[in-house]
């Protein structure tokens, strides 16, 4: 049985890439005062075949389960990975990331930060096929499988700023 350290991090629709970028810029430099380093703050967009399979690295996806998903329904390119014609499920690509990437001293890399997704996920002509639930919003979850107290540091920043919605330490 493996222990993990799991959070949950959202934004308004409203905020922009660029001030989450802010916010990650300052935590970058606590993860760097905690001894991470390399350290790396990312905001870019998922909008080519290759992007969008380096979020993929990234982490943080959310997968979607939809009725209308099943079937003959046919996604329009780069919005889905993994999808299942027959259970209507599906992995979705964000559309943009602001991420910060922190490396500790053996290595290991671990994320933080948001995606953003489409509202909706369309068909190759355009129509609706499903919604993703998230309304424009900023999400991100991942986890790391560690007791590092300088993640939890790094997450008590998106706890104080009101972006944590959801953390939970197996470790404790």
């Amino acid at each position: 049985m493996s222990l993990s350290f799991h959070y949950e991090f959202g934004a308004p629709a409203e905020m922009s890439a660029a001030q989450l970028e802010e916010f990650l810029r300052a935590v970058e430099r606590e993860a760097q005062r905690l001894g991470f380093k390399p350290t790396t703050v990312l905001n870019v967009p998922f909008d080519t075949p290759e992007r969008r399979q380096f979020a993929n690295r990234l982490g943080g996806g959310i997968t979607l389960h939809d009725e209308r998903l099943k079937g003959i329904a046919i996604p329009a390119p780069g919005q889905l990975r993994n999808h299942d014609p027959v259970s209507g499920e599906c992995r979705l690509i964000p559309q943009r990331g602001v991420v910060l990437v922190v490396t500790d001293e053996n290595g290991c890399e671990a994320c933080f930060g948001f995606f953003k997704f489409p509202r909706h996920v369309i068909d190759i002509h355009g129509a609706i096929l499903a919604d993703t639930g998230l309304n424009g919003r900023w999400w991100f979850r991942d986890f790391v499988n560690s007791p590092d107290p300088r993640y939890r540091e790094i997450v008590s920043r998106f706890k104080t700023a009101g972006f944590a919605t959801l953390v939970k330490d197996e470790f404790a």
